[in-house]
């Protein structure tokens, strides 16, 4: 009898153990699975680039303001990335528009700062590179610029 229990407990503590490292495997290739797996890169970026009204990239340290028209510099390995453009006065959302920034997309990739909530004066404006992940979106990098009078 005390041997039929000894085999009883050594078996029940390898099949623990092997439990135990079914669990550990499935954590670290589940972590490695969302953050892209070990050859992609989790690094994304998103900058501001003010266009001019012809059309014309201006200098990257121009100050953008109001009627601006401004598009984004992005850098991730997602597929099908969106930047949401947000701009507040005084707290109020006064713009915000959405655009893809992946071939195929619809539209021109830039933005106008104006709109019928924002007829003049400055404003502060964040944009986020967003991808839609498992039904949800997901922000993958975020800037933010004040945009003068």
């Amino acid at each position: 009898m005390r041997l039929r229990s000894k085999l009883v407990h050594g078996v029940q503590a390898v099949a623990e153990g092997g439990l135990v490292a079914l669990v550990v495997v499935g954590l670290v290739s589940g972590a490695a699975l969302a953050s892209g797996g070990p050859n992609k890169s989790s690094t994304s970026t998103i900058n501001m680039v003010v266009v001019g009204t012809a059309g014309v990239t201006a200098a990257a340290t121009v100050q953008a303001t109001y009627g601006d028209t401004v598009t984004f510099d992005v850098s991730t390995a997602a597929a099908s990335p969106y930047v949401n453009l947000l701009c507040y006065q005084n707290g109020t959302l006064v713009a915000q528009g959405w655009a893809g920034f992946f071939d195929g997309a619809l539209g021109d990739r830039t933005f106008r700062l104006y709109s019928p909530q924002w007829t003049s004066g400055a404003a502060d404006c964040t944009a986020n590179l967003d991808v839609k992940s498992n039904g949800k979106w997901k922000v993958l990098a975020t800037t933010a610029f004040h945009v003068g009078a």
